[in-house]
């Protein structure tokens, strides 16, 4: 079995290969980003305001070097009421890190960190499924938990502070992306610490964002750490995470992450593979009911799955329902 595992992984490698990492069209041309001022709650509003020109500015020019797409997307992320910590339109060095809700007076603070394929053209939507994409998603997180509880102090975070690989790529296959990602998941967390020191954080990673997590969590403090759609956290279960936080993983039932093998192999100077299955009872997770979804539909509003995550994200572990 594992020999066989291996040839097609090894299969998946050189397709990959062959195809290249891919840049997307739409990777259009943008100035430096602005200097921002550390975090902290008295200086959300400037880096607020910095972000927003520089969204707006970078719309213009991609209009002007005729990615209109692209300059359309930019211009609905700029609307005023919008507000981004960071920002970074440049070819091979987008950022995008937008807050939904008040940060600096928050109790309770969701990081919905997304996986692969995940650019400037998918932050607000994906097709006809906004709520796939981290924008969307993290207004859909809001709007459910708010509904459960309109009292409640939160802001919802779609980070997109790392480079995710591209599905059909090598990339997604090794933790090189997810080290990167590791290292700015937890500088940026130290940063919300800096703003609401008060606050529980939770992570709620998709896909290849749950290998970012995987690899950040045993240095940072977070209540809950919540995967989905995951393909492995790069460990052989949840004691090797090195972390105190609640554990979650869920799975929909028509998420073809389900055929993904669940191995770590070594392939020359890498490993391929993130490891044992996080929803497997063996892993050490608490499981929480996802539905009957595929992989882009745990954040859609009315799912199963985005009702656990707003109940995780409130702290209200011993009322979310399991698979």
């Amino acid at each position: 079995m594992r020999g066989r595992l291996r040839m097609g992984l090894v299969s998946v490698l050189v397709a990959a290969g062959l195809a290249g990492p891919g840049v997307g069209a739409a990777e259009a041309a943008a100035a430096a980003p602005p200097t921002l001022p550390a975090m902290s709650a008295t200086t959300l509003g400037e880096r607020y305001t910095a972000n927003q020109r520089a969204i707006s500015d970078a719309a213009g020019l991609a209009r002007d070097t005729g990615h209109t797409g692209r300059a359309d997307k930019l211009a609905r992320m700029a609307d005023p009421t919008r507000t981004f910590l960071s920002f970074d339109g440049r070819a091979g060095r987008v950022r995008a890190v937008e807050v939904v809700g008040d940060l600096a007076a928050a109790d309770r603070i969701a990081v919905l960190v997304p996986g692969a394929d995940t650019d400037l053209d998918h932050f607000d939507t994906r097709g006809d499924k906004p709520y796939s994409a981290p924008g969307g998603g993290a207004r859909a997180l809001y709007a459910e938990i708010h509904t459960q509880d309109p009292t409640a102090r939160v802001a919802v975070i779609a980070w997109l502070g790392y480079s995710p690989p591209h599905t059909i790529s090598l990339g997604v296959l090794t933790t090189g992306r997810a080290d990167d990602g590791a290292r700015e998941l937890r500088r940026f967390v130290a940063g919300l610490y800096a703003v609401a020191p008060a606050a529980q954080v939770s992570l709620l990673c998709h896909s290849y964002g749950s290998v970012v997590c995987g690899r950040a969590v045993s240095t940072i403090d977070v209540a809950d750490l919540a995967v989905f759609g995951s393909p492995g956290l790069g460990v052989d279960d949840r004691d090797d995470l090195g972390t105190g936080a609640r554990v979650w993983a869920g799975r929909g039932d028509s998420d073809w992450i389900d055929v993904v093998p669940h191995v770590s192999i070594p392939f020359f100077d890498t490993t391929v593979g993130f490891g044992a299955d996080p929803t497997s009872r063996g892993f050490g997770a608490r499981d929480f009911a996802a539905g009957g979804g595929g992989h882009s539909d745990y954040l859609r509003p009315g799912g199963r799955a985005l009702y656990n995550l707003a109940l995780i994200v409130r702290g209200r572990a011993t009322e979310v329902t399991h698979g």
